[in-house]
């Protein structure tokens, strides 16, 4: 059961990078940046074990935290900017004045520390009170919108961890570029607020000159943002409880061993029935069996309400950096995401041989990236709105490759992540395993009914492979 006050705010900060450290700057919106301006603020918790009393993570702990944080946002500037959206026809932009901050707000919690992390169904709402609170946006005299870029909050529990969470705006940045500002932040701290530890290399590339747009695709979002823009809410707060109704959350796991069993029964199967080989990965592979799952439990769940040759579709994003021409530096830090949507019909998803086909249609669509990345991405958005009304979408956010848990401040990894924002949108989330041998965890929310059958279907599937 969910408890009544599960956090008590403790303080509520600013934190700014240094006095004078960043001019006054301006970033315009790429391509990649418009897809996003729609999307709710994306979420993400990091949990550590640190088992010292709430006096001391509060009076040690977190100072070092704040000003290792501000010697960071120096170089990572975008996230302590604001969205900038003034009225049609003008465009949305990034602006950074000295002194612009983001807010910083300390709790402490009375909950189990063990079962919050643990990977057991438990209430999404205790959960996001690990989230910090979205703040509200400013409407100047022009009607023009100064929107929030990021937010923080550190969660104490004496003689436990603590929780480290952010919520930040999709069109600042993508998961790639967000992870590498984390991590950039954790080897600050962790060096004793040293900020030589973040070699040139390392250091994010603003510069937004080497995208280019042959197809003009700025023009079609922009012009199908100023479309959508008047029914968006500039005030996207927390998670609605009326979208998480009575789902509950759990972490799957696909152990090495099983991840190997599915490349090997997907490539030889394509080899044999398709004499053609396939682009086959581990997010290729968890995709393919989380997808085909999800799909066989709602079917269990509806009865089979649904006609059996409908399309499903699978999305997901594919960071775009090393695949464009000119390439982008490995470090720029913004959105480069191609947006990638994969239809199959619920027959063949719901057949024999589901993942097979799951599978190879995902791998298909990363395949076919090697011809240009750009192809067909003048209807990213009005395709995602298409297949979104049809309510017959699942989408992935996350990848292995993101190494989440290797956001190390000097604790050791993470105990958990967790990706809340999904568990209101029909997403599930990947990372890899956290025991770092090969794997992946899956976190994904739904009805208590239905996740009673997918676990049941998840365990089994996983047996068949042995």
């Amino acid at each position: 059961m969910a408890h009544s006050h599960p956090v008590k705010v403790i303080d509520n900060f600013r934190v700014s990078p240094p006095l004078g450290s960043v001019p006054t700057t301006s970033l315009p919106l790429t391509f990649f940046d418009f897809p996003w301006l729609l999307c709710r603020p994306m979420e993400r918790l990091f949990f550590y074990e640190l088992p010292y009393p709430a006096l001391y993570l509060t009076n040690t702990i977190l100072p070092s935290l704040m000003n290792s944080l501000s010697l960071t946002l120096q170089y990572f500037f975008p996230l302590a900017s604001n969205l900038i959206c003034p009225p049609s026809p003008r465009k949305p932009y990034i602006l950074f004045r000295d002194g612009d901050s983001i807010p910083f707000t300390v709790v402490e919690s009375t909950l189990d520390f063990d079962q919050v992390i643990g990977d057991q169904a438990r209430d999404l709402r205790e959960l996001l009170c690990f989230v910090p609170k979205w703040p509200p946006t400013r409407v100047t005299s022009d009607d023009t919108r100064v929107v929030p870029l990021l937010a923080l909050q550190v969660a104490v529990f004496p003689n436990s961890g603590i929780c480290i969470g952010a919520k930040f705006c999709h069109a600042v940045a993508d998961g790639t570029a967000f992870n590498h500002f984390m991590k950039s932040w954790a080897s600050v701290f962790r060096s004793r607020e040293d900020i030589a530890c973040l070699e040139m290399s390392m250091l994010p590339s603003h510069d937004r000159s080497g995208i280019k747009d042959p197809l003009e695709l700025e023009s079609i979002f922009t012009k199908q943002w100023w479309d959508w823009a008047s029914s968006w809410d500039y005030d996207l707060g927390s998670t609605p409880d009326d979208q998480l109704g009575d789902k509950v959350g759990v972490t799957f796991t696909i152990g090495r061993t099983h991840i190997e069993r599915l490349k090997d029964l997907v490539s030889n199967r394509c080899n044999e029935n398709y004499q053609e080989q396939v682009h086959v990965s581990t997010f290729v592979v968890a995709c393919a069996f989380t997808w085909v799952n999800l799909i066989k439990s709602q079917e269990k769940e509806t009865s089979d309400l649904f006609d059996s040759d409908e399309v499903y579709y699978f999305v997901f994003v594919a960071d775009c950096r090393h695949r464009l021409e000119p390439k982008l530096p490995e470090k720029y830090f913004g959105n480069c995401l191609a947006i990638c949507f994969v239809p199959a019909k619920k027959s063949e998803l719901l057949g024999e041989h589901g993942i097979i086909i799951a599978a190879k249609a995902i791998g298909g669509k990363v395949k076919e990236l090697e011809s240009g990345v750009l192809l067909g991405a003048e209807k990213w958005i009005s395709s995602w709105k298409e297949v979104s009304e049809q309510g017959r979408l699942i989408t992935v956010a996350g990848s292995p490759k993101l190494r989440a848990y290797e956001t190390d401040f000097g604790w050791g990894r993470p105990k958990k992540t967790e990706v809340p924002h999904v568990h209101a949108s029909g997403s599930f989330h990947l990372c890899e395993s956290r025991d770092g041998r090969g794997g992946v965890e899956i976190g994904l929310a739904v009805p208590k009914g239905q996740m009673d059958v997918f676990h049941s279907i998840f365990e089994q599937g996983k047996r068949n492979l042995i």
